[in-house]
Formats: structure tokens, C-alpha cells, sequence
């Protein structure tokens, strides 16, 4: 058998004690499949005081993350500490000029500088895996990289942040407003220190930014990525588009059009039958569409201690027989700096909005879709309160610049009270 394949360890929170039991408990396992022993040499965290659930009496401890990585001992870095600047990129940086492999949790990292780290890695001959940070426990990272190698990508698309998943499901089960729902998943530790990473759809953009630059074999752009969070839904537009048949969802969508890459993660409606309409809870799905192979559905546990650290060792267990494959599946020389598409392809889209309770107030506002070049495909009114009528059109197929347009059309018609919300309706 070859010679032990030894891990350095940097952070030791949730994912990282993961790491250490799958380590422990399945060495034989991993040995087994692998061809090699797979071994932790050393660690490092903030605090080597504190107590953790896991034996680390074994494994050298190292203060400073950058010193472990470059540890003669190491043969694989291990990043899961998170966040793009500070410790993880110095001590990912370090690693790949140390000649070390690097296997990473931190989605962040990557959206902001893996091409550059790739290059890096690539020119050293070195190899960075990154499964963990997108999608917890799917192994979509591989489907896209190896499985569906062979495939022309047509369509990435997914929910893929389950904090927000959870707080919309909720919200639709126990009839509870957002921001109620909100400070439950606040209280049950499910959200990040800075909530608008979740709820805002920043953490969920970047994992689908990873997942354009594989399938459509573009530098990752995060700063392309039209981000738009789920705090503006309210428990009415949960029960309307559940009246029209839909659920709602934070959805990624990435797709390359005649236009240019197109990155969505915007609360879209998608129907209930579908099996994004089907996902509750805090599980993650991801889908993907080639040419040859049709659209496939992957569904799973999207955080966690078990599912994140399963996908790191899955990588390390890659590293240990010998795969070693580009960063983003392609050279990164030959990644091309993508054209972000500036309008976004044409959809059916939800309209709620209350109206002054006084004839001609709908006239109003079809005559205002239309000038927009939008048409209506069904409405619905429901109780009057206040002399207002609360009403909600599901268009035709249209763009977002002519839905921006009628919504601006909106407050000249002096019928319209507050501030209209529009969805899009997703085609899965």
C-alpha cells in the first residue's frame, strides 16, 4: 500500500470536527477505498482550549493557519474556517506555493478569487477541491466535473441555501409572517452571524457562481449575479401562489444565452407539482440540464456537520487514489471572462399589488401592462378592506425591463397603493 496521505486541518468548528470523527471512525473504510492511509498530522483553530467533541491528543496543533500549511508533514490543506480575505486565502495561498493540495469548504473564497487561486494551484501542478461549498452533501461539483463531462450545459438551477428554504416553508405550513419566522431560525442557530449572507442571497450566489464557471466554462463572476433576498415576501404572497398553483423559493439560475451569462438568485414562483415545488425544509436540490442527457434532480442535506464534512473526505478520498483534475474542470487559462447578459430571458411573472377600490382602477393597470408591451394571463381579487382591493395578475411571458417599466407605469395611474411585488415565474 502507498505511503499514508496526510491532512492538515484548519478550523475546527462544526465541519471541521466532522473531518476529524469521519477520519477516525471510518480509517479502514477510507484506507480500503482510497489504496492508502488517510491521516490527520495536524490542526489548527482559534482556541486550543476549547472543549470539542472529538480526540485531537494525536495531531500537532499549530496557532497560526498559514504555518500549518506549510508543514513538511502535509500533504493535503484543509480549509474550512470561512470567509474570502483574512486566514483562509493567506493560508490557502500559502498551501498551493508549499506545493500542497488544497480541499475547501469556504464557497466565499472561491466566488472571489478561485480563478486566480486556480491558476495558481494548476501552474504548481496542484489541485484545489471544492465539493463542500456547494450544496452541502450533493456531490453536484462531480456530477458537473466528471459525470456530465460530456455534456453541452444548457441550464443550472436550484435552491441551494436551506436556511431560506426552511423560513419559506414555514412560513406556508404555520401561516406565520417573515419576520416571525425569521427570529425562530435566528433563535434555532440556523442563520450566519450576518443574516443578510442567507436570507439576503449572498451565500446562495455564490455557491451558484461556482457551478455557472464549471458548466458553461467561465471565469467565476459572483459580481454578476442579479441577487435579490427573500425578506419582501410576505405570508399573502405564500397563500396567493399557492391559490395559482405555485410555491415560492430563493432560486438560483444560471444559463448561457445569445445574450451572455445569465445568474439569477431571486425569489422566483415555481410550480408545486415540480420537484422544487416539492422541497421543504432545510434541504438543498440542484438541477441540472445538458444536451444529451435531459435534466437530472439531486437532492440532499445542504449543510450540517455530516453532509459538509462527508463531501470534503469524498474529495480527500479523490486526492488519495490519484484524481486529479482542473479546479473548474477545464485548464483555468482556458476559462473565458463571460459576458454577463443584460436582460434576462423572458418569463410568466407573479403581480401583487392593492388597488384604490373605485371604478376603473383595473383598467387602469392593464392599460398600463400593455404599454409596457405585457399581457395578462389570468387575475385574481380578493376581499376588499378599506376601500382598497388587493389584487394579483399572472402575466405573459415577458422580460424584467418591461415588468420594471409597467411597475414604474404603476404610480402614474394614481390607483395603485404602496409598492407593487413581482416574481418571476420559473419554467422547471
Amino acid at each position: 500500500m502507498a505511503a499514508p496521505l496526510r491532512l492538515g486541518l484548519a478550523g475546527l468548528g462544526t465541519v471541521g470536527i466532522g473531518v476529524v470523527q469521519i477520519v477516525q471512525k471510518h480509517a479502514d473504510l477510507i484506507a480500503a477505498r482510497s489504496g492508502r492511509a488517510v491521516v490527520i498530522t495536524a490542526v489548527s483553530a482559534r482556541d486550543r482550549t476549547k472543549n470539542r467533541d472529538a480526540d485531537l491528543s494525536g495531531f500537532a496543533w499549530e496557532d497560526d493557519p498559514v504555518a500549518l500549511a506549510c508543514r513538511d508533514d502535509v500533504d493535503v490543506f484543509i480549509e474550512v474556517m470561512g470567509g474570502h480575505e483574512g486566514p483562509a486565502r493567506l493560508a490557502t495561498e500559502a498551501a498551493i506555493a508549499a506545493g500542497k493540495d488544497v480541499v475547501t469548504a469556504n464557497k466565499a473564497l472561491l466566488a472571489h478569487h478561485g480563478h486566480q487561486l486556480a491558476l495558481s494551484a494548476e501552474a504548481g501542478g496542484r489541485v484545489i477541491r471544492f465539493e463542500a461549498a456547494v450544496a452541502g452533501g450533493i456531490p453536484v461539483i462531480k456530477a458537473l466535473t466528471e459525470g456530465l463531462a460530456a455534456n453541452g450545459m444548457r441550464r443550472v438551477m436550484g435552491v441551494m441555501n436551506g436556511t431560506c428554504n426552511y423560513i419559506l416553508t414555514r412560513m406556508e405550513d404555520a401561516g406565520l409572517p417573515y419576520d416571525q419566522v425569521f427570529e425562530e431560525a435566528r433563535q434555532l442557530g440556523y442563520l450566519e452571524a450576518d443574516p443578510n449572507l442567507d436570507v439576503g442571497g449572498i451565500d446562495a450566489g455564490h455557491k451558484l457562481s461556482l457551478l455557472a464557471a464549471i458548466a458553461f466554462g467561465t471565469q467565476v463572476s459572483f459580481d454578476a449575479v442579479e441577487l435579490e433576498g427573500i425578506g419582501a415576501i410576505s405570508i399573502d404572497d405564500i397563500r396567493h401562489a399557492g391559490d395559482m398553483g405555485y410555491r415560492i423559493k430563493l432560486l438560483g439560475v444560471a444559463r448561457m444565452t445569445g445574450r451572455g451569462l445569465e445568474q439569477r438568485m431571486t425569489p422566483c414562483l415555481v410550480p408545486m407539482e415540480s420537484p422544487l415545488g416539492q422541497l421543504s425544509g432545510g434541504t438543498n436540490m440542484v438541477v441540472l440540464e445538458g444536451d444529451s442527457v435531459g435534466q437530472i434532480v439531486m437532492r440532499g442535506a445542504g449543510a450540517g456537520m455530516g453532509p459538509t464534512a462527508s463531501a470534503v473526505m469524498g474529495d480527500v478520498v479523490d486526492i488519495a487514489r490519484g484524481v486529479r483534475l482542473p479546479v473548474f474542470g477545464v485548464p483555468a487559462r482556458a476559462l473565458v471572462v463571460p459576458v454577463a447578459a443584460a436582460v434576462a430571458a423572458a418569463s410568466a411573472w407573479y403581480l401583487r399589488m392593492v388597488l384604490v377600490d373605485k371604478p376603473g382602477a383595473l383598467a387602469k393597470v392593464a392599460t398600463a401592462l400593455g404599454e409596457a408591451g405585457i399581457s395578462i394571463d389570468r387575475m385574481r381579487q380578493y376581499g376588499h378592506s378599506d376601500a382598497q382591493a388587493p389584487v394579483l395578475i399572472v402575466t405573459h411571458k415577458a422580460t424584467r425591463d418591461d415588468v420594471n417599466d409597467a411597475l414604474a407605469r404603476f404610480g402614474a395611474t394614481g390607483v395603485v397603493v404602496g409598492t407593487p411585488v413581482a416574481l418571476r415565474i420559473e419554467d422547471v
